[in-house]
């Protein structure tokens, strides 16, 4: 009996000592580099390992929900998450609850790129009415008035891997992409077959969101965010992926 009863009482205690783990949202629209996700876990990728960083350095296990991006919000919003890394506060104007944002820790560059051969720059208000590639969910705020006339039309894909492929394979003759997505993409094609940028269509600083709870230790990953950007540790993982660092804003697209 007395064994039974330390054995449960050492179960309770260890329990109690475990640290809750941080909760981060994963997008199951993010591709390679920024993340790869197999049998609805991600395995790599740029976001993943700031994540895994950030949790180990916290002190506390990292658990990743795997949502489709509608879902994300609402998942915050319900405390089923704890931190959304990759977002910027222009994306959530009406953002309900109580949340803090980390400092900027990257540069979101939207471009419009295209096959091999296509004359740069392209001005976007000047092409005829035609497709092009997007991502299913993904706002453009540059292209959404030229969408919203008919002018160009939205085909859209999963992910942006997938956007990038048919692009390649000629089914639409531009497309969108971010600057990671391509770097990555390229580095598998000889230098003569690379997409390349046509325009640079909006460039935004994004970083994490943290659910403000009593429960999850806000401050020491606010703060560990912050070591990992001025350490460098961030831009390391990001040239670890697309063998550049990260673009300072205004600087122009390779």
């Amino acid at each position: 009996m007395r064994s039974a009863l330390g054995a449960l009482l050492f179960i309770s205690a260890s329990a109690i000592a475990a640290p809750a783990p941080i909760r981060f949202a994963i997008t199951d629209s993010w591709a390679m580099p920024m993340a790869q996700i197999e049998r609805g876990r991600p395995i790599q990728g740029i976001l993943y390992d700031v994540m895994l960083s950030l949790a180990t350095q916290v002190g506390v296990p990292a658990e990743f929900k795997v949502l489709a991006r509608a879902r994300v919000h609402s998942s915050m919003e319900h405390g089923e998450i704890d931190v959304r890394c990759y977002a910027a506060q222009a994306w959530l104007p009406n953002q309900s609850g109580n949340y803090i944002w980390s400092v900027p820790l990257w540069l979101q560059r939207d471009l419009l790129i295209a096959r091999p051969g296509t004359p740069a720059p392209v001005v976007p208000a000047r092409l005829t009415a035609q497709p092009i590639g997007t991502v299913l969910g993904y706002y453009y705020p540059t292209l959404q008035p030229l969408f919203d006339s008919g002018q160009l039309q939205r085909d859209d894909a999963r992910n942006q891997d997938q956007v990038l492929h048919k692009l390649q394979a000629g089914r639409y003759q531009y497309a969108v992409s971010n600057q990671w997505t391509l770097d990555w993409f390229n580095q598998r094609l000889m230098p003569d077959q690379q997409l390349h940028a046509v325009t640079v269509l909006q460039e935004l600083n994004v970083g994490c969101y943290v659910r403000n709870d009593p429960k999850v230790p806000v401050q020491r990953i606010l703060g560990t965010l912050l070591k990992m950007k001025m350490s460098g540790e961030i831009d390391d993982i990001i040239q670890l992926y697309t063998g550049t660092r990260e673009p300072l804003p205004g600087t122009p697209a390779p």
